[in-house]
């Protein structure tokens, strides 16, 4: 239990990234005084808290829907977070994990930025969607470890809270290279949990190709062994024999 909610904490934390939003979030609201600018803050977080627990209580029935199984799930999200992880270690921008510019131009002309571009999709961005429905998943419906990762989640939207309310001594303390810095060493670590999940979700894979209906299954079926030659892509002994 400790251990997994240690994961879940961490791979929140890096994934949200309270600290990386600062730059963003001080840019989209600059011409905006404290006390709209806090709530500005605390819509965004909301929002984002409700998409969030909407997905977590609802995504692993959609997919479920779609007929996309966890091993699929897990490959996909670790290749996004993959991605983002890239982003973060080299410093820079992408639509992964920030606006784009035809994005930013039109949070501009808005008056209100909480919802977008704040909320979504720099809270809750892609990344962030990936990785609860993955955490969702690994509980195997245990309503315990659904409460953890709940909890935990709220917490780490909790921490975003405080760090957007306090942006500007932040930032001033931080600066763009305390930032970048934090970053890198965020990017690092979901670097390693993304090909973990890709690493799981092969695993995982690759044993339900294993143990998919062969021979043996086949013949307890009543299945012809002639009929099991011609479906085995290499025969192990000779059918005619």
């Amino acid at each position: 239990m400790i251990e997994f909610a240690a994961t879940v904490f961490v791979t929140l934390v890096v994934i949200i990234d309270p600290v990386g939003t600062l730059p963003i979030f001080l840019a989209l609201t600059h011409g905006q005084k404290v006390e709209r600018r806090r709530r500005t803050a605390a819509t965004a977080v909301a929002v984002a808290a409700a998409t969030l627990l909407v997905v977590a209580l609802v995504g692993g029935a959609l997919l479920h829907f779609l007929g996309i199984g966890l091993p699929a799930l897990r490959i996909a999200g670790g290749l996004l977070l993959l991605l983002l992880s890239i982003d973060m270690v080299f410093a820079r921008q992408s639509g992964i994990r920030s606006t784009t510019r035809a994005e930013t131009r039109e949070a501009s002309e808005s008056e209100d930025v909480a919802v977008f571009p704040l909320a979504i999709p720099l809270i809750a961005g892609p990344g962030a969607i990936a990785s609860v429905i993955l955490l969702m998943q690994r509980t195997e419906h245990d309503l315990a470890l659904q409460a953890v990762v709940i909890a935990l989640l709220l917490s780490v939207l909790g921490l975003c809270l405080a760090v957007l309310l306090f942006a500007a001594p932040l930032m001033e303390r931080l600066g763009r290279t305390g930032i970048n810095v934090i970053g890198r060493v965020f990017g690092i670590v979901l670097a390693a949990l993304a090909v973990q999940y890709v690493i799981d979700g092969t695993k995982d894979a690759l044993a339900g190709v294993a143990i998919a209906p062969g021979r043996g299954s086949a013949a307890a079926h009543g299945t012809p062994p002639e009929a099991v030659c011609l479906l085995a892509p290499v025969p192990i002994v000779d059918c005619h024999a």
